[in-house]
């Protein structure tokens, strides 16, 4: 009789318990970008399988060694990830993925904040870096990338053909409330804002072999250049500044001439080409025609 019973108990299957599958090595890695190490990501993923559990179902979900897996849970409970109970065998439960990811995203937030305040006065007379971007495709991502972190105001002077290539973008910086001006050249016709249209896009192209942008966002950022060739970045709040006055004057004279054509024309001739001729010296790089 007792060889019979010991006969069956040899037969029954030894207790299983689903691994954690390859599905979850993107997670692992995630985890482990957060700082958790390999074996921790491992536990914490598999006492989400299964919980509570002792430090040995552990081992078995995580796949890694039994004493691997008490030095890993230990670690866990200390830093306040997962939380132990006072039985015989010792059993753990993890926090919700949900509290971890808070938890995680409030340390990074206050890193940032603090980082954000303290990294400028690293350098006594810090001031914003100048950067150059070359290449017609770098300069409208760079375009792009500025307009979708303008929060208040985007002062733009822009050919129309390359106002098609942000449209989108300013629509939807328009529709988030951003007040939007602009300079437009070539006939350029949006309802994304307030335009002023330029006369002598052709000239300017001729003369400089390219076309211009102007972009100053939230008096704190601003790209400037020739579009097709290549531009300058910063964040520079003097250079932001100074564009932002040049930008807003160019309007101040469009809006002037619009209104008064003939008394403008009759004094400074057509295209202002006396204004310009009083100005401008032999090294200007076009002139008015």
């Amino acid at each position: 009789m007792l060889q019979k019973l010991i006969y069956c108990v040899c037969l029954q299957p030894a207790v299983k318990f689903a691994k954690i599958d390859v599905m979850a090595e993107d997670l692992v890695e995630s985890l482990k970008d957060l700082g958790f190490n390999s074996y921790e990501a491992k536990v914490y993923l598999a006492l989400l399988k299964k919980y509570p559990a002792t430090g040995y179902e552990v081992s078995q979900i995580a796949d890694i060694p039994q004493s691997r897996a008490y030095d890993t849970l230990k670690s866990l409970v200390a830093a306040g990830f997962v939380f132990s109970d006072e039985e015989k065998p010792q059993k753990y439960s993890p926090i919700s993925p949900r509290e971890l990811t808070m938890r995680f995203k409030r340390k990074l937030n206050s890193t940032i904040e603090f980082l954000d305040k303290k990294l400028p006065d690293v350098k006594d007379d810090y001031n914003e870096p100048i950067h150059t971007v070359s290449g017609y495709d770098n300069v409208i991502d760079k375009l792009k990338e500025v307009i979708k972190n303008a929060k208040s105001s985007i002062y733009i002077v822009i050919w129309a053909t390359d106002y098609n290539q942000l449209e989108k973008e300013l629509a939807q910086a328009y529709d988030r409330g951003v007040s939007i001006k602009i300079v437009g050249y070539d006939n350029l016709k949006t309802v994304y804002g307030l335009v002023y249209a330029h006369a002598g896009a052709r000239e300017i192209e001729r003369s400089i072999g390219s076309r211009l942008i102007y972009l100053v966002a939230d008096n704190c950022e601003s790209v400037f250049g020739r579009i097709e060739k290549h531009v300058v970045w910063s964040k520079n709040d003097d250079i932001a500044y100074l564009l932002k006055e040049f930008v807003m004057h160019e309007m101040y004279l469009l809006d002037v001439y619009e209104h008064f054509p003939e008394q403008l024309r009759y004094f400074y001739g057509a295209g202002f080409k006396k204004l310009k001729d009083k100005i401008s010296d032999k090294s200007s790089s076009y002139k008015a025609k």
